[in-house]
């Protein structure tokens, strides 16, 4: 099996009332319990717009927090689904699925494999 990341630019998305959104969580539900069913979603979520945001930096041997991203990720990233299927083909399905029950376009990136690092001895 392999791990994709199925997510969505927030900037992608129109202007939508609460009804509209409200409409897509609808339409949503029944697809996440299909993919839940097909033993394909990991996990999906969202950022907080309202929750503070920060860096570390860990650098100079100490971590360093400090406010804010060094990119506007929380503008960026508006939404996530992590699927665990077969193949590309797989990820290309269930994400083809998420756009349209979304309306708006998806972006889909593989995982690195896990086992890459072998863990030392």
């Amino acid at each position: 099996m392999a791990e994709y990341l199925v997510a969505f630019n927030d900037e992608w998305v129109p202007e939508h009332t609460d009804e509209e959104l409200a409409g897509k969580s609808r339409a949503l539900k029944p697809l996440l319990a299909e993919m839940r069913e097909a033993g394909v979603l990991i996990f999906t979520g969202g950022l907080d717009p309202e929750a503070p945001v920060f860096s570390v930096d860990a650098s100079s041997g100490t971590p360093m927090f400090t406010d804010g991203p060094y990119v506007e990720s929380k503008e960026h990233l508006g939404g996530f689904a992590v699927l665990d299927v077969a193949d590309e083909e797989a990820a290309r399905h269930w994400a083809g699925k998420i756009a349209e029950a979304c309306g708006w376009p998806q972006e889909v990136h593989s995982f690195q494999r896990r086992n890459r690092f072998p863990e030392s001895a």
